[in-house]
């Protein structure tokens, strides 16, 4: 099989809210899991972050006169409740997963455990790594890649809204231009918006490539998956 051997999909939490402003939509998270469902069937480990702003987005007038710790720790816990979401849909269809997360409630996931993290990965399971880093100040992007450096994912799939990155927002300007590939100075330089500073800087350390690519195109996990060229690739 041609592509990675292990991936961590980074998914934000607004594309779980489908076409709605926040919450959860059924089919969007079951379409979502079908897709990730294909891509453990065939053969490829897979870490998942979700980011909370779908929940979040619902409580976020009342957060802006709270204190950053205390709206941070809500945004951790937004993520369990999507990372269970999501963990749902995909046991619903027979694929085994684990959430795991940084701040530890027993009920509700498993505390992460690098090494625990990585045989869950290695027995076929897909492991959904939930409440960030269990720091504040630090965003789910972040989280994603430490997690990713962690478990020695050899990729970062960075699912978003545009087919890539290009040199300003696509969404606003019709002229705004696409990379194939970048390098991380040049994303860092430019502020080029893909993910916050900190997670860019730890994967150009750690020369841990990231891909980024457009979610609402059906079946792009899976070429992003078998390394065909979809996306840009920041490396």
């Amino acid at each position: 099989m041609a592509g990675y051997k292990r991936i961590l999909l980074k998914l934000s939490g607004e594309v779980l809210a489908g076409g709605a402003q926040f919450g959860i939509n059924a089919d969007k998270v079951k379409a979502l899991a079908r897709e990730v469902a294909d891509v453990a069937a065939a053969g490829v480990q897979i870490g998942v972050v979700v980011g909370g702003g779908n929940i979040f987005r619902g409580v976020a007038a009342a957060a802006q006169n709270m204190d950053r710790v205390t709206a941070d720790h809500m945004g951790m816990l937004a993520t369990v409740i999507n990372s269970l979401a999501l963990s749902d849909a995909l046991e619903q269809m027979g694929i085994p997963t684990r959430v795991m997360s940084a701040i530890e409630m027993h009920q509700v996931a498993e505390p992460y455990i690098r090494r625990r993290a990585i045989r869950h990965l290695e027995k076929g399971r897909i492991a959904i790594f939930a409440a960030g880093t269990s720091n504040p100040y630090f965003s789910t992007d972040t989280a994603a890649t430490l997690r990713a450096l962690e478990i020695k994912a050899d990729v970062i799939a960075k699912a978003t809204r545009v087919d890539g990155v290009y040199d300003k927002d696509p969404l606003k300007y019709p002229d705004a231009v696409k990379y194939t590939e970048v390098s991380y100075l040049e994303v860092l330089q430019k502020a080029l918006g893909v993910m916050d500073a900190t997670a860019i800087a730890m994967c150009r350390d750690n020369r841990l490539p990231i891909l980024v690519f457009n979610l609402n195109t059906t079946g792009n996990i899976m070429r992003v998956s078998m390394g065909e060229p979809v996306g840009t690739v920041i490396h």
